[in-house]
């Protein structure tokens, strides 16, 4: 017996978009969401809805402390110039002529490493502005190729939404992350390909005032650069490999504290701590907000009928994990956010239609980066301002995202096919 009803469960949903959409803040606007949907849901149990908020809440919090623990390594990577530096080397050695597969490739590898995705294609961003200037590549194209190249980065990512799946259903993180590595190749390849079409297209030229002027900050060395998220990967693949369990909690702050030796700013390790830290408190509390959503669609008949839904057209029922990733993204505007509200509302449905939970927080985690990037988000507009775009310019972008996310998606749904 379900709690709360579907329609409850929708109007608290709807009404959260709304009040984001108004720029009220995301997280009191998923709270407030859940309060107004769970009541209405519970036909006016105000106890049974704050105790299912603050549940839902609760399940958040071992993914708030792993995510809080990430800041240590992103700060790390941005403020010893370390991330600037794999970026630079990167281009450089890929050169002009294969410059935008440098910028995509850049950013994928930066958000593969532990960096947010926004973050990373703020860090590419100078690097990629300079390179268009020179070779005569619109923002278009170059702001393409970092989202693309991000997103393709972010599902193979130890990032708040990889431990927001890998938590909920239970699967090992380094194997989640291993699962969308071809899947990430192919949203890379159509980044690209999309990269190349937009830049014969006529769009916004990159300015002299677009550039950002040179500091005289001299940068890591790509070997000490590099040296940290080596650390991070080679732990996080301990679990498969020898069956030795190093959680990101613990293999992510020991890479930012490696990053910061390697770099000789061990000194600055609090500092650089306490700036990565400020970079995920917005993500943590966001993830709380969500989780008190989730506790109210989790504990309605929301999820029952999307599955009825699916068996009245003749739908299989793994076709629930990518379509719930998509959808909770879109509603939020955020990958963190719709992966982890997709995948504890649906985990137990999908575990119970026989679906692996491996390939199902695959498919929900890829699903979620179709159209995560909506105007009622924060990502929309830290990328547009990364490279100086207005919102009508960064409207007309939407569509080229939602390809590359849902290439990830579909190729993501062809393994579990093959593999089912």
């Amino acid at each position: 017996m379900y709690e709360f009803t579907t329609i409850g469960a929708i109007i608290g949903m709807v009404l959260a978009i709304i009040l984001i959409v108004k720029k009220f803040h995301p997280a009191y606007s998923l709270i407030i969401g859940a309060l107004v949907g769970g009541v209405i849901g519970s036909y006016g149990d105000l106890a049974l809805t704050v105790s299912t908020m603050m549940d839902g809440a609760g399940s958040m919090i071992t993914s708030v402390l792993r995510i809080m623990t990430s800041g240590i390594l992103a700060g790390a990577l941005i403020k010893t110039g370390a991330a600037e530096k794999i970026a630079q080397v990167i281009v450089k050695k890929m050169g002009s002529k294969r410059a935008l597969f440098a910028v995509a490739v850049a950013t994928m590898i930066i958000c593969a490493v532990g960096v947010f995705v926004d973050i990373s294609v703020i860090t590419v961003a100078p690097i990629a502005l300079a390179i268009g200037k020179e070779a005569g590549y619109n923002k278009q194209s170059l702001l393409i190729a970092m989202i693309g190249g991000g997103k393709a980065g972010n599902i193979i990512s130890p990032n708040p939404n990889t431990i927001a799946v890998s938590e909920s259903f239970g699967v090992d993180l380094t194997s989640l992350m291993v699962r969308n590595i071809v899947p990430a190749i192919c949203a890379l390849i159509t980044t690209v390909i999309l990269a190349n079409f937009l830049s014969k297209k006529k769009g916004l030229e990159v300015l002299d005032t677009d550039l950002e002027k040179s500091e005289s900050k001299e940068l890591p060395s790509f070997l000490k650069s590099i040296v940290g998220p080596a650390v991070v990967i080679i732990l996080l693949a301990l679990r498969p490999i020898a069956d030795i369990a190093i959680d990101p909690m613990i293999a992510l702050p020991i890479g930012g504290l490696v990053c910061t030796i390697a770099t000789g700013n061990v000194k600055q390790f609090g500092s650089f701590s306490e700036f990565g830290l400020s970079k995920v408190t917005g993500v943590s509390i966001l993830l709380l907000g969500t989780g008190t959503i989730a506790g109210i669609i989790k504990a309605s008949a929301l999820q029952q009928d999307v599955v009825s839904l699916l068996n009245m057209f003749n739908m299989p029922a793994f076709l629930l994990a990518p379509i719930a990733g998509i959808l909770m993204a879109g509603a939020t505007a955020s990958t963190t956010a719709g992966a982890t509200v997709a995948s504890q509302t649906f985990s137990s449905v999908l575990t119970a239609e026989g679906v692996d939970a491996l390939a199902s927080g695959a498919m929900i985690h890829a699903g979620a980066t179709v159209i995560d990037s909506l105007p009622h988000g924060s990502f929309f507009h830290a990328t547009g301002g990364a490279v100086n775009m207005n919102i009508s310019e960064r409207m007309k972008l939407i569509a080229f995202e939602a390809i590359v996310g849902l290439t990830s998606t579909v190729v993501s749904v062809i393994i579990y096919l093959v593999f089912a």
